[in-house]
């Protein structure tokens, strides 16, 4: 899968701009990543790639880094 498609589920999740940095972000590093844009972001990586996370990783899932980490632990791979 290529990784684009992990940068668009950030880019529509938080509301930000398609030319963002999205490699970069971190937990509440722009305004748009709140609290409850969180879950929001959450939902829509659990219906893209068909996962279920668990409360720990949804704690964890602090920047776009670790979430590559968290969906490969879930066999999710990414091609750039």
């Amino acid at each position: 899968m290529p990784l684009s498609a992990l940068r668009a589920v950030f880019v529509e999740a938080l509301g930000l701009p398609p030319d963002t940095d999205v490699d970069a972000l971190t937990y509440r590093s722009v305004p748009q990543w709140d609290s409850v844009a969180h879950m929001a972001l959450i939902a829509r990586l659990e219906s893209r790639f068909d996962l279920m996370l668990e409360t720990d990783e949804v704690l964890d899932l602090s920047s776009f880094a670790r979430c590559r980490e968290i969906l490969a632990a879930h066999g999710c791979r990414f091609d750039d």
